[in-house]
């Protein structure tokens, strides 16, 4: 055990060492950062660190407006986020989940007393605190909160956690965005849900993450399982028993503006199997290819795609839908199922102040017949926005977004929606 803490203290001594020199020397503190104390010249590596995210989503916070730094230059800390209002209108098809738009929850078929709807949300509005600082033996650190108001389900506003994580160098542990998901290559869109077959999901895990040169990248780590099953009479669902394992290698270049990714993900299932009386495991595995290419100041695009077993956990649509493990058609067995997901969409930069999107994404579950008629077959998720900043931290947006959910006895189900957002950074 000595051995291990040592050799694991070192990694992040030399990965803490390394990590200093991703920020250059030359970084700039923005005009729109607010300093309330301290030595901003000696706090410039710092604060490139709280401008420069890892992972990051179109729809996580930025980089705070408001900064906090010590005498010395050795410790920043900002608080920032945004207040998001939507207001959206459902035609020829709704779905009952607030400002998400699930293709999952459609109503096969559709539902006429559920045709359309008018509401409005502010729920997904977010404000995050994040700390950076330097030590003399490990180099850098960062501690980051990130909250929302949707703790009390998609048409609620209670407090909810988000992440919560402690970096150390390389090392990251706490509970934030699975090393599994490529952040970056998800479609910008008003609705924060996303499109049905981009990768999503946050987990606890312990993840270590070296930058091997400006061009390669990896990582791996170990991940808190949080399976979801659909169950008979023969079977049952039982505490989760081994990590999820998901690792990447990725190479970048234009600065990091583009990057292709190769993922993997090993899962061991835990259930139950009430006619022999025994808890047995399922193995389910992934691999996507994933990243975003930059062909000119102008103009991006965006791609993911996976194929394996029962990683329904990782897949929007999916997540929290049964579709970890399926029973199979020996009872007593459960099986993880075959699906696959993807996602391409493209930005266009029409000036400074002005952006279009557009995606199309599917989910798609294969080998689950024994669930019945009515279960989940693919899903379908088409989305066209326009952005305009205002200022620089006011920005309005409008969307259009089409679903369809066809089930396993092909029957569909549609919805639309003209989805509009006003939002401001600070």
């Amino acid at each position: 055990m000595r051995r291990i803490t040592t050799l694991l203290l070192a990694a992040i001594a030399i990965g803490n060492i390394s990590a200093q020199n991703e920020v250059a020397d030359t970084f700039l503190i923005p005009e729109r950062a607010i300093v309330a104390t301290g030595n901003a010249e000696n706090g410039r590596p710092l604060v490139g660190i709280l401008y420069n995210p890892v992972n990051s989503h179109f729809n996580d916070p930025k980089a705070p407006r408001f900064l906090f730094l010590d005498r010395e230059g050795k410790v920043a800390f900002g608080i920032g986020g945004y207040v998001k209002g939507t207001m959206f209108y459902d035609f020829a098809g709704s779905i009952n989940d607030g400002p998400n738009f699930t293709v999952f929850d459609i109503p096969v078929p559709n539902n006429p007393a559920q045709r359309s709807q008018f509401n409005a949300a502010a729920n997904q509005s977010t404000i995050f605190l994040q700390l950076v600082g330097t030590t003399e033996h490990f180099g850098n650190y960062e501690v980051y909160i990130r909250t929302n108001f949707s703790g009390d389900g998609n048409n609620g506003y209670g407090l909810k956690l988000k992440q919560a994580y402690l970096r150390l160098g390389y090392v990251t542990a706490g509970l934030t965005r699975s090393t599994f998901v490529d952040g970056e290559a998800g479609t910008p869109t008003i609705d924060d849900e996303g499109p049905a077959g981009e990768m999503s999901a946050t987990n606890i895990m312990l993840q270590y993450r070296p930058q091997f040169n400006r061009h390669w990248s990896g990582a791996i780590s170990l991940e808190v399982p949080n399976a979801s099953s659909t169950t008979n009479s023969t079977v049952e669902e039982i505490k989760e028993r081994v990590p999820d394992i998901p690792f990447y290698l990725q190479y970048a270049w234009k600065s990091g503006k583009s990057h292709v990714r190769l993922s993997g993900l090993i899962r061991n299932l835990s259930y139950r199997n009430l006619i022999e009386e025994k808890n047995k495991f399922a193995f389910g595995w992934a691999v996507q290819l994933s990243g975003i290419i930059s062909f000119a100041p102008r103009f991006t695009f965006f791609y993911q795609g996976a194929y394996g077993r029962g990683y329904g956990r990782y897949i929007n649509d999916l997540g929290g839908n049964g579709y970890d493990l399926v029973p199979s058609a020996t009872p007593g067995k459960m099986k993880t199922p075959q699906m696959m997901n993807f996602e391409v969409g493209a930005r266009y930069n029409v000036s400074s102040k002005v952006f279009l999107a557009a995606s199309y994404s599917q989910a798609r579950v294969y080998d689950q017949q024994q669930i019945g008629g009515d279960a989940y077959r693919y899903g379908q998720y088409v989305s066209v926005s326009g952005f305009y900043n205002i200022v620089s931290d006011l920005r309005i947006g409008l969307e259009y977004l089409y679903g369809n959910r066809a089930d396993l006895d092909r029957v569909h189900g549609h919805a639309n929606r003209i989805n509009t957002m006003l939002q401001f950074s600070f």
